[in-house]
């Protein structure tokens, strides 16, 4: 995605100062509610007569201003914004489901995204059918029923990095009248833009890139205008999931240089993946930028570049991961990723530990699998750091 030659960029990359006063950065509008003018215009407010704010859970200035944004950069009509990226996952499900409904999804998704999928969303009456490889469509359009309401993806696949084809799933759900949800969080809007290429609504864990700076728990989605009213008047407003003003003030300081930082992220990743490629203890790397990938074309096709994670197994298995783990300087162990920092850690027992064993393994969740989420750092001291700690292995 080339956001020098957008049309909006101005709208996206650059703060627009305050009509009111002129301020270079844009207000942050740290209230509960909102002041009426008379009796009449709160009515007219909440019948939904007139425009304006009522309430912070309702809306805000400072939210409604990310919102925009990010409509803008995944090319959509309209976004919500949440206090997780959890809360915006159960917020995109519920608001299109009811008991006795279906779902699709691929069985290696973020450990509580699955978690929801597989066990509290049972409590409402609704069946989930999760698809192992979800490298081929044909399995996702096997598993669709007449009451399929959403199919729910991530590409590339927290950890595995394995690729979903977007828009061959978007074809099957409509075809049989649902939603496609993907999870875009690995990606962002820089790299890639499933709306274009037929999925109904893109979810981030905004707390990731989007933010970039670790400071930050929020969710984002962005769809049509008619599906972001829908979340927005039901399980937005009535579970309340919102985030604050300050973290989207943040978020939106955030989004300012996400291009300078994803450029980052991709350049080093791809020299740490190159190197652990060769690395005579590493078993398998998993990472969409490297020819050897097995779904490296696909990645050339539906995005614009590889982005930042990488993950890989080593030959000694757990125990070797641990070694590494608890060696390597400049990386830090911890969960979470799309920070400037790098970070490693070990899904199997910590991202994903509330995934039976079972289904981890189903999904390619080794317990010998590590993952990196590779900083804007320089890419000789990630390599070098990697380096010394493999030796201890």
């Amino acid at each position: 995605m080339d956001l020098k030659n957008m049309k909006r960029e101005t709208k996206i990359t650059y703060a627009e100062p305050c009509k009111n006063t002129g301020s270079h950065i844009q207000p942050l509008y740290q209230t509960s509610t909102f002041v009426f003018d008379n009796a009449e215009q709160g009515a007219a407010r909440f019948a939904g007569e007139e425009p304006g704010y009522i309430y912070s859970r309702l809306g805000n200035p400072t939210v409604r201003c990310l919102e925009e944004k990010m409509a803008l950069l995944e090319e959509g009509e309209d976004a919500t914004v949440y206090g997780s990226g959890m809360a915006a996952v159960s917020a995109s499900i519920l608001a299109f489901v009811e008991q006795g409904d279906h779902i699709v999804a691929q069985q290696c998704l973020y450990g509580c995204t699955h978690s929801f999928l597989s066990e509290i969303i049972k409590k409402w009456g609704i069946e989930v059918t999760f698809v192992n490889d979800a490298s081929n469509p044909e399995n996702f359009k096997n598993a669709m029923r007449p009451n399929t309401k959403i199919v729910y993806i991530e590409s590339p696949a927290n950890p595995v990095m394995q690729l979903t084809d977007i828009k061959a799933c978007a074809d099957i759900a409509h075809e049989n009248n649902a939603r496609l949800i993907i999870d875009n969080t690995y990606m962002t809007p820089y790299l890639q833009r499933p709306l274009n290429l037929g999925a109904d609504i893109v979810l981030h864990s905004a707390t990731k890139y989007l933010n970039g700076h670790g400071d930050v728990v929020a969710g984002i989605l962005v769809g049509s205008k008619e599906d972001m009213d829908t979340i927005r008047m039901t399980t937005q407003k009535d579970l309340g999931g919102i985030t604050s003003p300050f973290d989207a003030w943040l978020m939106q300081r955030g989004i300012k240089t996400l291009a300078i930082r994803m450029k980052e992220h991709e350049k080093n990743a791809m020299e740490v993946a190159k190197f652990l490629e060769a690395h005579p203890k590493v078993k398998t790397i998993f990472y969409p930028g490297l020819p050897s990938h097995p779904q490296h074309q696909l990645a050339k096709e539906q995005a614009d570049g590889f982005g930042g994670m990488i993950a890989f197994e080593l030959h000694g298995g757990l125990e070797a991961g641990k070694v590494l783990m608890n060696n390597i300087e400049v990386f830090h162990l911890a969960v979470s990723l799309g920070t400037v920092d790098s970070l490693i850690q070990h899904p199997a027992s910590m991202t994903h530990s509330p995934v039976p064993e079972e289904d981890r393994r189903a999904a390619g969740i080794t317990d010998g699998l590590v993952r990196v989420s590779v900083g804007i750092e320089n890419a000789e001291d990630l390599i070098d750091a990697l380096d010394r700690a493999l030796k201890l292995v």
